[in-house]
């Protein structure tokens, strides 16, 4: 009983017009943390009060409030006790987000380097937004997203990506993933039941179509992109698809298969959702415009700054065809009222003066040499081996010798090694149809890895690499 009074002083002590919350607070604290046991029967207010060197009223009060409350019970004479309602434990914030398991080398792709987020230019541009945001901009934003922060990506997206970009279809978005859930919701509105998905292909398609109510098929790949005979025979009308730099084969669909992929579209009345995650990064040439600048009305494009500045902003679009606009944007509406209004200004302003494409500049350079690296390293240490797919993006397809296999022994081994890969069939949907991913079958002793390098620096690069290769 001594012990839990004493967590009570501090209360005591404190500023004469926030004494009596404290009180309350401290009490509530130890019936809570379980210092003050159920059933424990208190000292009457007039004892308390004298031990804490308190009024008497004072105590009296947070009696009333915890009874009040249910953490305390009294009755006419009995006195006051601990309550038997109370089972919540202290809480405990836990960090759930992914995080590195802490490997000597880590090639798991899908991360940008974010030592590269330009906070000075950030944090001048959040200092300028502050100054000048008007106070009714702080209030419920557009569901589409602010008209300045619209206006710029419009003019952003035809100038790098080549698209058809109406800020009036244009809807701000917390990322990737939310574009795919709000369309995805609204296909299976209208009656979709089934979407095709790229075979090999990033696994949160399917878990953002299924959370909708939409089923997946997977759809294999040859070497110029989506496999025709497969889409028509698969009787969807809706395909999720990552042209410009498909992921994971890293192949860029070409222009004979966008034309057929278009015409598909047309023909079965459907959709074609272009996933462009990493479309602003081509290092052999510039990069190749999007999908859905030859058709807007059968493509709907989205993109965020995942790859270019943060994943942890939470900030992308979706550009959708004028026939799906309403229900997109009243769909939005309803999930969230809209995408915070202070960060769209800031954002608004950063592509408006220049930032963002300077940034672009930044991790481009930056990417590059990283890619030049890892294919260095995998030719001194891996000889025999080949890296396929486009000079592009954040993560290269390496194909080992045969000697390295086979894959799950090698898996294995370098796992032990301390080093973290991922192969091309752990992106698999279907089976067989991630030996068609680059264009080529393969023997089942090749060893193919989706190895992501623009997380890491050139020296990073090298070592990892090395330390695979004594592994193997």
């Amino acid at each position: 009983m001594t012990s839990a009074w004493e967590l009570l002083l501090p209360a005591a002590s404190a500023a004469a017009r926030a004494r009596g919350r404290a009180l309350q607070e401290a009490l509530r604290d130890a019936v809570r943390s379980g210092r003050l046991a159920a059933g424990t029967r208190l000292p009457s207010s007039r004892d308390l009060a004298a031990d804490l060197g308190v009024s008497r009223g004072l105590v009296t009060e947070a009696y009333e409030q915890l009874t009040a409350e249910g953490y305390l019970r009294s009755g006419r004479g009995a006195g006051t006790w601990v309550g038997d309602a109370v089972r919540a434990a202290r809480p405990r914030a836990r960090d759930l987000a992914p995080r590195s398991r802490g490997d000597l080398a880590d090639f798991v792709p899908g991360t940008p380097d974010l030592s590269l987020f330009p906070r000075s230019a950030w944090a001048a541009a959040q200092r300028s937004v502050l100054t000048d945001l008007p106070h009714e901009s702080l209030g419920y934003p557009d569901p589409r997203g602010l008209p300045r922060l619209r206006s710029a990506l419009a003019e952003l997206l035809a100038r790098r990506r080549g698209v058809v970009a109406d800020p009036e279809r244009i809807v701000v978005v917390s990322g990737v993933a939310q574009a795919t859930a709000l369309l995805a919701g609204v296909l299976h509105a209208r009656g979709t039941r089934t979407a095709g998905v790229e075979d090999p292909g990033s696994p949160q398609h399917c878990a953002l179509y299924a959370s909708a109510g939409v089923g997946t098929v997977p759809l294999p790949l040859d070497g110029e992109g989506l496999a025709l005979g497969p889409l028509h025979a698969s009787g969807v009308r809706v395909v999720v698809t990552t042209p410009a730099h498909q992921f994971p084969t890293g192949i860029a669909y070409s222009a004979r298969r966008r034309a057929e992929l278009l015409a598909w579209a047309r023909s079965v009345d459907g959709l074609v959702l272009e996933d462009d995650y990493d479309g602003d990064f081509r290092y052999d040439r510039a990069p190749v415009g999007a999908l859905q600048g030859l058709d807007p009305e059968r493509v709907a494009y989205t993109g965020s700054v995942s790859k270019s500045l943060a994943p942890g902003l939470r900030l992308g679009w979706l550009l959708v065809p004028d026939w799906l606009a309403d229900d997109v944007v009243e769909r939005k509406r309803t999930t969230d009222l809209g995408h915070p209004a202070l960060d769209q200004a800031l954002f608004a302003r950063f592509v408006e003066h220049g930032d963002y494409d300077r940034q672009l500049r930044v991790c481009q350079r930056a990417y590059r040499e990283r890619r030049d690296a890892l294919v260095a390293a995998l030719a001194e240490h891996f000889p025999g081996s080949r890296v396929t797919g486009i000079a592009a993006g954040l993560h290269a397809i390496a194909t080992l010798p045969e000697r390295c296999g086979p894959e799950e022994r090698f898996l294995a081994r370098v796992g032990d090694a301390g080093v973290a890969v991922r192969s091309l069939t752990a992106y698999g949907h279907g089976g067989a149809a991630g030996d068609q991913g680059a264009g080529a079958p393969r023997s089942p002793e090749r060893v193919r890895l989706v190895l992501g390098y623009a997380h890491l620096t050139p020296g990073r690069i090298r070592a990892g690499v090395a330390r695979m290769a004594a592994a193997v």
